[in-house]
């Protein structure tokens, strides 16, 4: 009675838009008041669920993705994969997907994808005479494979709430994300075969060098940052720090782009984004203390088993429930509260947790771009100047790859796993 409360409570709160943390901080205070303990103990559990060296990870990546974000290198990544795709039947879409597929290489969030590669991508797609729904609902899509390739900030927040090896999440997403890439490009193509869509004179090889040559700092970020960790010359959340300084460099030294006034502004947009994850995860931290103390995990993984026995439809119960999930919350919020209480499922069906992590992530991802919460659809109406309306209508058509992949990366594990057993992970 006491759990159906609890997350009652939190549901209520969170139904008149009280912050996240306070939605699970408050139910939990009053657990701790009324159940006798110490808030001292409360007070331990948020330090101890943010005292932890994979969460440096997140504000690094955060303020890389900034840095990039503002110091042109988005621009230039987008110039040199147009320059050299513009001539092909609907172009710019597989630009959109191609440019995504770089810039996750260096950031690590949907969100920062859409701030950063949106407004150019919506704006240049409808000078070249594209449907505005297409437009918006390819760049929503393509944003979500951020978060898949490494590095990514879910992943971080996954591996910590997990227990599971962060360099090892790191590398399983890169093949999910290939194929997150595939699935939106073939839906692309489909699309072309359909409809009237705008094609582009075929450039030089010198300006497509040039262009090269322009976005060549920018395109290194990625490769630096993956082959220094699949190499093992650095962690990934050393690889956070290595992220920022190229960044900076390229942006202040070599395109000279960001002002003082500028990084600033930078310095404090990640500060406040920091400051929110980590509150919530400290919050978090407690409230699944109090679902351990209350056996939240053990009665759910009796419910479940006794449900079924097979891991095939554990799997699909699992997707099913985090694309609803994904619908009202934020996917770090997620992760933080549904992954504590799954992980007894995942050892009792003898998955791996690696993959696991891959499969939750990017069915998280799918949220991003449904309403009502759907955040990567209210960055894009505010960058691009698009109707919320126009965003979801775009992008309805898009969750059908999205899923397609969703479904071949969870029950083809080799997917996921390949590329960690290769590299000795």
């Amino acid at each position: 009675m006491t759990l159906i409360l609890l997350i009652i409570s939190i549901l209520v709160l969170l139904a008149f838009r009280l912050p996240v943390a306070l939605a699970l901080a408050v139910p939990s205070a009053v657990y701790v008041l009324l159940g006798g303990f110490s808030m001292e103990i409360a007070a331990q559990r948020m330090f101890a669920g943010v005292d932890s060296f994979p969460l440096l990870a997140v504000p690094l990546f955060m303020l890389a993705g900034a840095l990039m974000n503002q110091g042109g290198i988005t621009e230039r990544i987008f110039e040199f994969v147009e320059s050299a795709l513009g001539h092909i039947r609907g172009s710019l879409g597989y630009v959109n997907i191609s440019a995504s597929v770089v810039f996750s290489g260096m950031s690590g969030a949907a969100v920062v994808d859409a701030a950063g590669l949106g407004a150019i991508e919506i704006k240049a797609m409808k000078e070249r005479g594209y449907d505005e729904k297409f437009a918006v609902g390819i760049t929503a899509a393509s944003s979500t494979i951020g978060p898949i390739i490494p590095p990514s900030i879910p992943a971080v927040v996954y591996a910590v709430t997990a227990g599971v090896s962060l360099g090892s999440l790191f590398i399983a997403g890169v093949l999910p994300g290939l194929l997150m890439a595939l699935a939106l490009a073939i839906a692309v193509y489909v699309y072309t075969r359909f409809n009237d869509v705008p094609t582009s004179r075929r450039e030089s090889a010198a300006f497509i060098w040039k262009a090269f040559v322009r976005a060549l700092p920018a395109l290194m970020a990625p490769v630096i940052i993956l082959a220094g960790i699949f190499a093992g010359f650095f962690t990934p959340t050393e690889a956070g720090a290595i992220a920022v300084l190229y960044a900076l460099l390229v942006a202040a030294v070599v395109y000279r782009a960001i002002t003082w006034r500028q990084l600033w502004t930078v310095l404090l947009q990640t500060a406040e984004m920091t400051a929110a994850i980590m509150v919530i995860v400290a919050a978090s931290a407690v409230f699944s203390w109090v679902l351990a103390l209350e056996q939240a995990p053990q009665l759910l993984s009796a419910a479940v088993l006794g449900t079924t026995d097979s891991p095939f439809v554990f799997v699909l119960l699992v997707i099913v429930v985090l694309l609803l999930v994904g619908m009202v919350l934020e996917p770090l919020t997620a992760i933080l509260i549904l992954v504590p209480m799954l992980q007894p499922l995942v050892r009792a069906y003898g998955l791996d947790p690696v993959h696991f992590g891959v499969i939750t992530i990017l069915a998280l991802m799918i949220g991003l771009l449904t309403p009502p919460v759907g955040l990567v659809l209210y960055v894009l109406h505010s960058v691009s100047g698009v109707s919320i309306r126009t965003a979801i209508q775009g992008t309805l058509p898009f969750l059908i790859p999205l899923i397609a992949a969703l479904l071949l990366i969870a029950y083809v594990p080799q997917i996921s796993l390949l590329l960690p057993r290769y590299f000795g992970f």
